[in-house]
């Protein structure tokens, strides 16, 4: 087949296999030689372009699997369609309800994304395909999200060489500005000072380690904090990574990439929020002033940390930033962190854990993960493992004496900076595609962002 018949929106179909048989039997007899000659049966993320009768495109239908109806339609049903459809105008030719039509959208918009950065050429408008969006669609929700989840995978995919510390605060303060937020970045002495474990973690570098700060919103407004790890390259101290172990660690700063597209779309919604951003910029690296292990590091908190292992060092300055979030007693505080590979383990690299102090909470937050296929998994703080991580010389050890339950222990560990009574929320997450999905390229990835954004929209949202 050749190019698209007419400047006119072409049809995109959207057929299950249950609803297959009756839709062919509305279709003439040319068509459905055709998708029998293709052998479509709809199976999910199936695509065939149909022909007119001059042989040019003339429209597609796309395979739903066993999706029971079109009103439970999510974003990456149809996130593959801008990769795989040719250039022109297109559109949804199905009745579709205002929340199936903003999920159809939104993952048009995802399918999108590119990370052309580093390319000398990439495409143009006129040779990818366009959409003519539904009329129900929530398009400025579509522009928000789509804006805030780019920002992340763009921050994630950036490798440490243009994003350091120091471009990771640029990055963050050059939000902030767009939105009249109100903040600064501590450095130096005073972060020595203040954020000993920060300071720490980070003197080795050449790109010197700070926490970012900045507070938008009416101060009357419950206070909501959100905690980002910021490791922006992580070689795992002089407990040096292998090799394939650092590969992937540009991405390591994908918990603050992550809190800044949360706070992008807290913002552009201007929720009823005071909302507090805190981002440790640190890289992990290896020089004569780096941190040994068998180090005792002092924290925020004046508790006393034992160094175990200098690759642990995620837990470290986000216990100095949880301890100042803790400090304002928020409504509620989360923080995202890619803190361990147990996790990976336990769930693989597609399902953060989810833990908090308060059930109902962390329910909710699932619930909304579930409804916009954006999941998380619930995991325990389970207090039994909490001497796991003691130590004979400081209060506590940054690691525990067993391999095993990493994530949980990585969690507990938190909790002593945040204590029991605080509506705190931690997320374990990975944020990066280890392999081609459709509209989820190999890359960094805004993981939770959209659930939590949900969550955070019905609870302060009156």
């Amino acid at each position: 087949m050749s190019a698209v018949e007419s400047e006119r929106p072409l049809p995109i179909w959207l057929v299950n296999e249950s609803t297959l048989t009756a839709w062919l039997g509305n279709q003439d007899e040319s068509t459905r030689q055709w998708l029998s000659g293709q052998r479509f049966r709809a199976d999910r993320q199936q695509l065939a372009l149909l022909p007119s009768p001059r042989g040019a495109v003339a429209g597609a239908v796309l395979g739903l699997g066993s999706l029971p109806n079109l009103e439970e339609l999510d974003l990456w049903h149809c996130a593959g369609l801008p990769d795989r459809l040719p250039a022109g105008l297109w559109r949804f030719a199905d009745p579709l309800s205002a929340s199936a039509a903003t999920a159809a959208v939104l993952g048009w918009n995802y399918g999108q994304y590119r990370f052309d950065r580093y390319r000398s050429a990439g495409k143009s408008v006129s040779e990818t395909p366009q959409l003519a969006p539904p009329d129900n669609a929530d398009l400025a929700l579509v522009a928000q999200q789509g804006a805030a989840i780019t920002l992340a995978r763009d921050l994630i995919n950036t490798p440490a060489v243009d994003l350091g510390p120091t471009g990771l605060a640029a990055a963050a303060m050059t939000l902030a500005g767009a939105y009249g937020a109100a903040g600064n970045v501590v450095a130096g002495r005073q972060l020595q000072v203040e954020f000993p474990a920060i300071h720490a973690v980070g003197r080795a570098a050449v790109d010197a380690p700070r926490l970012i700060d900045f507070s938008w919103g009416d101060p009357q407004h419950p206070r909501v904090t959100l905690v980002g790890k910021g490791v922006c390259f992580d070689s795992g101290g002089l407990d040096i990574k292998p090799a394939a172990g650092m590969l992937l660690m540009k991405k390591d700063m994908g918990g603050a990439a992550c809190v800044l597209a949360l706070a992008r779309m807290v913002m552009a919604a201007a929720l009823p929020v005071r909302l507090r951003v805190l981002i440790p910029a640190v890289e992990n690296a290896i020089s004569g002033d780096a941190m040994r292990p068998g180090d005792v590091l002092r924290t925020r908190k004046g508790i006393t940390v034992e160094v175990g292992n200098t690759d642990a060092e995620g837990r470290l300055v986000l216990c100095d930033a949880l301890a100042a979030a803790e400090a304002e007693s928020p409504d509620l505080l989360i923080d995202l962190a890619t803190l361990t590979g147990a996790a990976r383990v336990a769930l693989g690299t597609e399902l953060p854990a989810i833990f908090g102090n308060r059930a109902e909470t962390v329910d909710a937050i699932v619930r909304h993960g579930r409804a916009l296929a954006d999941p998380l998994w619930p995991m325990p703080l389970w207090g039994g493992y909490e001497d796991e991580f003691s130590s004979r010389v400081a209060d506590i050890n940054n690691v525990s004496a067993s391999g095993f339950a990493g994530a949980i222990i990585a969690a507990l560990y938190l909790r002593r900076f945040v204590g029991k009574s605080l509506d705190w929320i931690h997320i374990d997450l990975y944020a990066w595609n280890g392999k081609e999905r459709p509209g989820r390229p190999v890359g960094g990835e805004a993981q939770t962002v959209r659930a939590l954004f949900a969550y955070l929209t019905e609870r302060y949202r009156r």
